[in-house]
Order: structure tokens, then C-alpha cells, then sequence
């Protein structure tokens, strides 16, 4: 069976798409579904025509850490604004939306503050209004701490939809934390999480052994969304991807033969989709 077809970035993207109209942006891209909704609706119509069978709200960090900063913005209205917008954009398509959330910036004891009862609450206060407004499923996404993504995909599980669970990797092949393939296999398989998988950090060619690791010690579904590699920084500031989109597509080609679901992470955009949906289909 074919993979299916993930999005892009939306943080990224979506800055890339304010700069382009000469604003410069310093709140978070969250703050997008109030203050830029068109903008939020665009790139997420952009993708469902790239061909993605499944995008994310603009979510990923819709939570109380980062949303309390800002007295007048509470997180069920931002959560609801993203879901309204994504809904809206694939109305009367196939294409699916994920409620997407991210590791809180905040670490668990005894390494921070964080218990796991308030680690659980954010969790829940973030994914319930998007499960209201119609989530197909939920993506927890580049996490590095094992012990925190549990605590989400708990809470996730409780609300009956599909949850994948993304894990970030270094070089290594382990989480900034420590973690190990085997040991997100062990812990988050049991929970009964539809997939696990790795996105961000590493580029697509990087990526490959983590993912490869993955299919070696698991047959559940695959999630796979690498970066498009490390930015390029030149003398005079401006920033370039490594990779283009059609070398990306063709260095995540052999994760095809494995992975359940594949897309692109920081730095990729609707182009890196389109060229990752000609790479499916070229393969009939």
C-alpha cells in the first residue's frame, strides 16, 4: 500500500508567507489563526492541492506555556480558530486534519518543573477543542523526552481518534534526552498509538537510519517528516535550503518501500509536497 502523504512545514511556511508580504512577524505562529487567518487558510488549501491526504492545524504550539504569555489569548479559542481554518480549507476533499502538538518548553522533574499531572493537563486543555472542532487524528510531534511524549499520548488516546507519535533524533540516532528507537518502540507501542516515527533535526538522507532502525524493530505504521536539511546562512543574511525539493523527494524515495506516512518538516513548503506526491505516485 502506498504511503500517505503528509503536509509540510507550517511554522516555517507560514512565516515565510508573512515575510513575503514585507511584515516582520515576532509572535508566535500560533497568534497566525487571530491575527492572519488567511494566510493560515492559504498554505493549509495549498497543501490539500499539493496533493497531502492529510494536514495539520496550525496547533503544534497551542498551549498554555506558550499561549498564557499573552493575556488576551486563551488556548481553547486559538486551538478552535486553527481547526476552523484547516476544516475549511479541505471542505469537500479527502484530505484529513490532524490536531498537532509539540513538547512543551518546560522539562519534567527532576530535570525541570514540570509534574506530570501539569504535563498532562496542558496536554488535554490543548487536544480537546480540536477533537470538538473535528480532528481526524492527532500528531504529537518532535519530542525528545520519552517520558513527556507518553504522558501526551495518554492523554491523546483518551479522546478515541488515530495518535502518531513523532519522536527528534540526533546524528547518534538517539533523542537530545537519551532515548533510543528501541525504547520509543517499547514504550509507545504498548499504549496502543496507531504509529511512531522521527521528524525534524536531521535531513532526509540523515533520517534514513533512524527510520530504517524503526522498520527493523517494529511493524507498526511509520511516520516519517525530515527537515530539508540544516539552513545555509550566506555573508549577506539571506537563508537557502540544502535541499530542493525534487533532491528532497528523491533522498526520501527509498523510505517508500516502509513508511506509512511521509512528509516534510522545517524548511520544506507546497513545493516539497508536490515533488513528494510525484515520487508516490511514479510508484503506481
Amino acid at each position: 500500500m502506498a504511503a500517505l502523504l503528509l503536509d509540510g512545514a507550517v511554522g516555517t511556511a507560514l512565516m515565510a508567507k508573512i515575510n513575503a508580504r514585507g511584515i516582520e512577524e515576532h509572535d508566535p505562529v500560533w497568534a497566525f489563526n487571530m491575527r492572519y487567518p488567511e494566510v493560515v487558510r492559504e498554505l493549509a488549501a495549498e497543501y490539500q492541492q499539493a496533493g497531502a491526504d492529510i494536514i495539520q492545524a496550525n496547533t503544534f504550539t497551542a498551549n498554555r506555556q506558550s499561549v498564557g504569555h499573552f493575556s488576551n489569548y486563551a488556548v481553547t479559542d486559538v486551538v478552535r480558530e486553527a481547526m476552523i481554518l484547516a476544516k475549511d480549507a479541505v471542505k469537500g476533499t479527502s484530505t484529513k486534519v490532524a490536531a498537532a502538538a509539540g513538547a512543551l518548553s518546560t522539562l519534567l522533574k527532576p530535570y525541570g518543573t514540570l509534574t506530570p499531572e501539569e504535563c498532562d493537563e496542558i496536554y488535554m486543555e490543548q487536544l480537546e477543542p480540536a477533537i470538538k472542532e473535528g480532528a481526524d487524528c492527532i500528531f504529537l510531534l518532535t519530542f525528545m523526552d520519552l517520558a513527556m511524549m507518553k504522558i501526551a499520548a495518554q492523554a491523546a488516546l483518551r479522546f478515541g481518534v488515530p495518535v502518531y507519535c513523532s519522536m527528534t533524533f540526533e546524528k547518534r540516532r538517539r533523542t537530545i534526552m537519551g532515548n533510543t528507537v528501541k525504547q520509543v518502540v517499547d514504550t509507545l507501542g504498548p499504549l496502543g498509538v496507531s504509529g511512531v516515527g522521527m521528524n525534524c533535526s536531521l535531513g532526509p538522507a540523515e533520517s534514513m537510519e533512524v527510520i530504517r532502525e524503526y522498520r527493523e524493530l517494529t511493524d507498526m505504521p511509520l511516520f516519517f517528516k525530515p527537515n530539508s536539511g540544516k539552513p545555509v546562512v550566506s555573508s549577506d543574511g539571506t537563508t537557502t535550503q540544502p535541499y530542493t525539493a525534487e533532491r528532497f523527494a528523491e533522498e526520501v524515495s527509498p523510505a517508500l518501500d516502509f513508511v506509512s506516512f511521509v512528509g516534510g518538516c522545517c524548511g520544506t513548503d507546497v513545493a516539497y509536497t508536490r515533488a513528494l506526491r510525484q515520487a508516490i505516485d511514479s510508484r503506481g
